[in-house]
């Protein structure tokens, strides 16, 4: 089983139901190290800049990672939800989503602004995949 990051709440990371696999929000943070991709910070904690590139890299490898503890993989998500707190990141996230998904179709996508993410997300995304 792939290693995932630990709930920041009482959910699980995926849920299977009538054929699908439902991927919970997933951000950046590195299961391994608990610390989250992309990021400078300054001295006092705060964050100085984050590399959205980085950060959505990081999210995706998350998503697949949940899916490989299901069985499954990238070619197998049909629907993506991405949530990016600033939409200037548009282009810069599509650009690791061309790569993460270059030889497949690609799922559907929805890409939203919302005003802030939890911990020091600057991305979320959520996946629908099918079973394989």
């Amino acid at each position: 089983m792939s290693q995932l990051t630990k709930p920041l709440a009482s959910y699980v990371h995926t849920r299977r139901a009538g054929g699908l696999i439902f991927v919970a929000g997933q951000g950046c943070r590195d299961p391994q190290t608990n610390t989250y991709t992309g990021l400078t910070m300054n001295p006092d904690g705060t964050v100085a800049s984050y590399d959205i590139r980085a950060q959505a890299l990081g999210v995706l490898t998350n998503i697949e990672r949940a899916l490989q503890a299901e069985g499954a993989d990238r070619s197998h998500i049909i629907d993506v939800n991405v949530f990016l707190t600033d939409m200037k990141d548009f282009q810069a996230m599509n650009e690791i989503w061309n790569k993460f998904f270059e030889g497949h179709s690609g799922p559907t996508r929805t890409t939203v602004a919302v005003r802030q993410l939890p911990g020091l997300n600057f991305i979320e995304m959520k996946a629908v995949a099918i079973t394989p």
